[in-house]
């Protein structure tokens, strides 16, 4: 039976899902996965790209249906789950992209699809008063009369959870929520998942970050492949064995690039000298020379994005001067940035950087059919596959058929990897790499930053721009922090580390 969400007010939740199972086109993604979760607590669930994670979440949320197992919550025991029957048993599920409506206030959003009405007439007022309350029962000082559309990224995601405690929500999945945050909206989100938690909510927490899992999670399960690695209280494991259990080898903790000789480097190919741009980057000089990894470190609204997009022509600085290669560059536009040489990896992959419906080949030829063609008068699939194929072993990417495979079809990790492949066939020189491992698995960051270590071994000048304080971390020579717009702060060698990192941002 699919008992009413108010009949179980106030109660703390069970969960328990039992040997479940999903194929799709007959190949069996689950192998009987067992999950556990209560309300009051915390779980993180952990796993790389395509190790089952998505579709074990969809199958509690109802947007799948499971092909045998049962789902229990409280006493309701369920061979499958719809998102009707879902909902009323109190499920909600925040996705990585917003589910809102923009051009809707931020009263009408939280009261998307539960419209309270009066005689079949919503009721506008209470609309508005269910929106109050909610809002001020989570300490937002959000408008309920605001478009969503005006909003930040983390106040939208503010607005998403408002809308599923609003609706009773007593099992909350929550997506990899932090993507796109900045380091305060990080750890404001905690504070609230925190209360949720402590108001009995049961919460499953999925994400990439295991800094987060160690900071926010009560308990941590990890599936492979499919079938669960791990399970355990956070505070038994560490982040070695969670991303053993992730991968199936050891990887190593995370660790500091060895120490590169500075005598040993190159010219400059990248040079700011006393750049601004508007308000947003303001008289920054930095350079990147050949055989070095620099990252530019600092939260969201920082300044790095604008930073990195000015070196790829996106933007014109207002004052100040931008040299590639020792000489003085206009970059009117990309591709004036892409005739000086500079490759670009943009923060938001899917909407600006990759053709989505079109095969992987294609994606990486695509900035370098010209020389590609040579006398050719059309491009070739063939010239295409011969392209990826002097790649794809180096950067480890894993795609069948990539010949005809939309890039669409890949992990985000191999998605990734295919557009650096692309600016490695041009032979770019300088790249420049905006958040490049967002939304990336452990397996394909670790993969990716190997990969960066080695082009700047070969000669590469690279320049990462990131919000992610591990991955300065792991992958920089010198890190440069940016925080209002302005550089406050240098570090190398050993004074590369998350308190310094944080502290000179103001974390």
């Amino acid at each position: 039976m699919n008992a009413d969400v108010q009949t179980h007010a106030g109660d703390p939740v069970s969960l328990r899902m039992r040997s479940i199972r999903k194929s799709f086109g007959g190949v069996e993604v689950l192998h009987g996965v067992d999950l556990d979760a209560t309300g009051g607590s915390i779980l993180a669930l952990l796993g790389e790209n395509g190790a089952g994670k998505s579709t074990l979440v969809k199958i509690l949320a109802g947007d799948y249906t499971a092909d045998s197992g049962t789902i229990e919550i409280d006493a309701d025991v369920n061979s499958s789950l719809t998102p009707a029957s879902a909902r009323r048993l109190g499920v909600r599920m925040i996705s990585q992209e917003f589910q809102d409506a923009g051009t809707l206030t931020v009263a009408e959003n939280i009261s998307l699809g539960r419209w309270p009405t009066r005689g079949g007439v919503v009721s506008w007022g209470a609309v508005q008063r269910r929106a109050e309350d909610v809002l001020d029962t989570m300490g937002v000082s959000i408008s309920p009369s605001a478009t969503v559309a005006t909003l930040r990224v983390g106040e939208r995601q503010i607005v998403e959870i408002a809308r599923a405690l609003a609706d009773q929500a007593r099992v909350l999945i929550l997506d990899e929520p932090t993507a796109a945050l900045s380091q305060q909206e990080v750890h404001k989100l905690f504070e609230w998942v925190r209360r949720l938690r402590d108001r009995g909510v049961c919460i499953i927490y999925i994400t990439h970050r295991l800094d987060e899992v160690t900071e926010l999670s009560d308990r941590v399960m990890v599936l492979r492949n499919g079938s669960v690695a791990l399970v355990d209280d956070t505070s038994a494991v560490d982040r070695r064995q969670m991303v053993q259990a992730m991968v199936g080898r050891d990887v190593g903790s995370v660790g500091r690039p060895a120490v590169v000789d500075e005598a040993d480097l190159g010219p400059a190919m990248i040079e700011l000298d006393s750049v601004s741009v508007g308000d947003q980057v303001l008289n920054v000089s930095m350079s990147v020379r050949q055989g070095e990894v620099v990252c530019v470190y600092g939260k969201l609204g920082s300044g790095t994005s604008q930073l990195a997009e000015l070196c790829f022509g996106l933007r014109q600085p207002s004052s100040g001067t931008l040299s590639v290669a020792g000489r003085p560059a206009s970059l009117p536009g990309p591709g004036q940035a892409i005739a000086h040489g500079v490759g670009y990896l943009p923060p938001d992959r899917k909407r600006e950087g990759l053709l989505m419906i079109r095969p992987v080949v294609e994606n990486l030829a695509a900035a370098s059919w010209p020389k590609l063609a040579k006398s050719r008068v059309f491009m070739t699939r063939a010239v295409e596959v011969d392209a990826y194929e002097r790649w794809s072993d180096v950067l480890k990417v894993k795609a069948n058929r990539p010949e005809t495979l939309p890039i669409s079809g890949l992990s985000g990790g191999n998605q990734q990897k295919v557009m650096l492949g692309r600016w490695l066939e041009r032979e770019s020189n300088p790249l420049v790499l905006a958040e490049p491992t967002r939304g990336v698995d452990v397996g394909a960051r670790e993969d990716i930053y190997a990969t960066l270590r080695s082009l700047a071994a070969q000669g590469k000048a690279i320049l990462v721009v990131t919000s992610d304080y591990e991955e300065a971390i792991q992958v920089a020579d010198r890190v440069l922090v940016m925080a209002r717009g302005e550089i406050v702060g240098e570090f190398r060698n050993d004074d590369v580390t998350t308190a310094n990192l944080i502290a000179a941002s103001g974390g």
